[in-house]
């Protein structure tokens, strides 16, 4: 067995499962709010550490941190360049096709592919909320690095209290993009990504916070996280 399968395996065998529901979503700037109904998925753990992304890319981004923290400055596009690469590396069918336009709107995900592949805003709130209706799952010094704890630096993963659905880091350490475009009438190719970071007050850092870049956006305080539809 080649190296890449042995660690999609190993990948694979450490994601959560995520039954189906639904949730309301909410856009603050425009005070709208709306429902989705999502189906049943997988999700990592924690967000794609450094030592995962070098294992598949070859390389990661320098970086003063640790190998089991959050890879950042990543951009959508190398995410999702990235869950391909992964899901090739393991045998599994890549959910994303690319036509290389410089916005990333030409990105087509195929969702019912059995690789790897970036939440959806909605799986990505729904996820993180494990069935609580608060600002977050618990207290945020219990759950997350922030700008109060975090000294800064972003941390290891999975060295705050987890949510009831086995999820740690959701909320704080490093913001995760998501699949979804924000609002393509106001700021076009602009994609999600959620969840605050560790340089962030307690604003932030709330399951419904939502901010937006441009996908070839890179910063220190942003990553992502892996789903699969099966």
């Amino acid at each position: 067995m080649s190296p890449g399968s042995l660690l999609g395996q190993a990948v694979a065998a450490d994601m959560r499962h995520i039954p189906a529901g639904e949730i309301v979503l909410r856009d603050e700037g425009t005070r709208t709010n709306w429902k989705v109904e999502v189906g049943a998925f997988r999700l990592a753990p924690y967000p794609v550490t450094r030592e995962l992304y070098r294992a598949v890319r070859g390389e990661a981004p320098v970086s003063p941190a640790g190998p089991r923290t959050p890879v950042t400055e990543v951009s959508w596009e190398d995410a999702v360049r990235f869950c391909n690469l992964l899901s090739g590396a393991a045998g599994l069918e890549p959910c994303y096709s690319t036509g290389g336009g410089p916005d990333g709107l030409d990105v087509v995900c195929d969702w019912t592919a059995d690789g790897y592949r970036l939440p959806s805003e909605a799986e990505w709130e729904y996820a993180c909320r494990a069935g609580t209706s608060g600002d977050r799952y618990g207290e945020l010094d219990e759950i997350a690095w922030h700008r109060g704890n975090s000294g800064g630096a972003v941390h290891d993963v999975a060295t705050r209290a987890p949510n009831a659905w086995g999820l740690f880091d959701t909320i704080g350490n490093v913001w995760e993009w998501c699949w979804d475009v924000y609002d393509p009438r106001v700021y076009g190719p602009y994609r999600v990504f959620r969840g605050g970071g560790g340089y962030d007050r307690p604003r932030g850092c709330r399951a419904s916070c939502r901010r937006k870049s441009h996908p070839t956006f890179r910063i220190d305080d942003l990553g992502f996280r892996l789903a699969r539809s099966r």
